[in-house]
């Protein structure tokens, strides 16, 4: 690259309209941009120059709806070239942002590009329309008024002119999906055979298998309410007059559309008496030990607790309320039909659930979907299984990063 002039640097502000992917079900909003862009003062024709965009100010804050983690935002735009010659230039800045707390300001890393000058004259630089990328979501950024140059470069004649001008495409944010805001979760397995529910019987049997239930859930997000439909399998293990549960759903979700972080996901879930029995019993699974990069599978872990019969007879047990939290967003899924799994001969126990709930327990050992103290049966359904509630809530804490560009002069704020 040749030398150049002493570098210049000037602001401008202009009036933006963001319009985030439609699917997020949010509207265009209306914000200001400042921009200052730093390039040489005076160039030769042939030169090839650097050009910075820097965002002093960003038009929005972030909701208070989550914590953005660090380097997950990305900026991408274009530079208008104009005057001596003419060319639209990509420019793209790295994915690279502090760790920005709900309430927070936007900070959006510099974009950088390089112009090859090939006509003597005043060439000027001008900010355009622009893109922000996070979560696999692009918000898209255009100007609504005619926006001042930036900088101007002094291009004066010298060897390597070219009288055509080249035109840079505008860049593809890098790292970063295709924008699916709300991925759809594959359907489960038809070919899988839930297992049946084994007779109830108190002959010393310890291990007890629940069958494969298709749940039809109403969940309530963020975004609005979605229905889906769950594969759940409820199995136990007696031990003296209480049953240690474990709730199972079967098979990957799908591919993470997005970099989760660990500890990030967090299920539970309020497993409904029937039978003899009433009340609820309240397990819960590990949150993901690891994180989950994009593209990675998603599972939910097993769910655990402990029931205590309230009651002697048989008992039922079926899977209840789900709420996963994600990233700060509670996602709440009630069954719209109860779905026995399994089915128990009980004798009443002291302090028992009848009427109440058994929470004791609630600790998992991981979430395999197998059991480790033998018995309990392998449905067949672990590979193509969907669950899609937390598929749902995947696509939540992507909308919720699509969420943080909404500008919010006008606005009423996300709750």
């Amino acid at each position: 690259m040749a030398a150049a002039g002493p570098a210049q640097a000037a602001e401008v502000s202009y009036a933006t309209k963001c319009v985030p992917p439609a699917a997020s079900g949010l509207e265009p909003v209306n914000g200001t941009t400042k921009v200052r862009i730093t390039a040489p003062a005076t160039a030769k024709v042939g030169d090839e120059v650097e050009v910075v965009w820097q965002f002093t100010q960003a038009a929005s804050k972030n909701p208070d709806l989550i914590d953005l983690p660090a380097n997950s935002v990305q900026p991408s735009g274009v530079l208008k070239v104009a005057g001596a010659q003419t060319a639209d230039v990509a420019m793209v800045g790295p994915r690279q942002n502090p760790a920005i707390p709900k309430g927070a300001a936007m900070i959006l890393s510099a974009m950088g590009g390089k112009v090859k000058l090939t006509t003597a004259g005043d060439v000027t630089l001008t900010p355009d329309a622009y893109t922000i990328n996070a979560f696999g979501t692009d918000t898209k950024c255009t100007p609504t008024e005619p926006v001042p140059s930036s900088a101007t470069i002094k291009v004066t004649a010298g060897d390597g002119g070219s009288p055509s001008t080249s035109t840079t495409p505008t860049p593809t944010p890098t790292d970063s999906t295709s924008p699916t805001p709300t991925p759809t979760p594959t359907d489960s397995d038809d070919s899988a055979s839930p297992s049946s529910t084994p007779s109830p019987t108190d002959d010393g049997q310890t291990d007890f298998t629940g069958k494969l239930v298709e749940v039809p859930y109403k969940c309530v997000t963020p975004i609005g309410d979605k229905d889906v439909t769950s594969p759940i399998q409820i199995n136990a293990k007696k031990n003296g007059g209480s049953y240690a549960i474990t709730v199972q759903f079967k098979g990957s979700v799908m591919n993470s559309p997005a970099d989760l972080p660990a500890n990030s996901v967090n299920p539970s879930m309020d497993v409904v008496l029937g039978g003899s029995d009433t009340g609820k019993v309240h397990v819960v699974g590990p949150a993901n030990t690891e994180p989950i990069k994009t593209g990675d599978a998603m599972t939910i872990s097993d769910m655990t607790g402990t029931y205590n019969p309230g009651a002697t007879g048989q008992s039922t047990l079926s899977p209840g309320v789900l709420t996963v939290s994600a990233l700060g967003t509670t996602t709440t899924c009630t069954p719209k039909a109860s779905m026995v799994s399994l089915t128990l001969d009980t004798e009443e126990q002291a302090s028992g659930a009848s009427g109440g709930s058994s929470t004791s327990g609630g600790t998992t050992s991981g979430s395999g979907g197998t059991s480790t103290s033998g018995g309990l049966a392998n449905t067949g359904a672990e590979n193509n299984g969907a669950l899609k509630a937390l598929g749902l809530v995947s696509g939540t804490v992507i909308l919720a990063g699509v969420a943080v560009f909404t500008f919010m002069p006008g606005r009423r704020r996300l709750r």
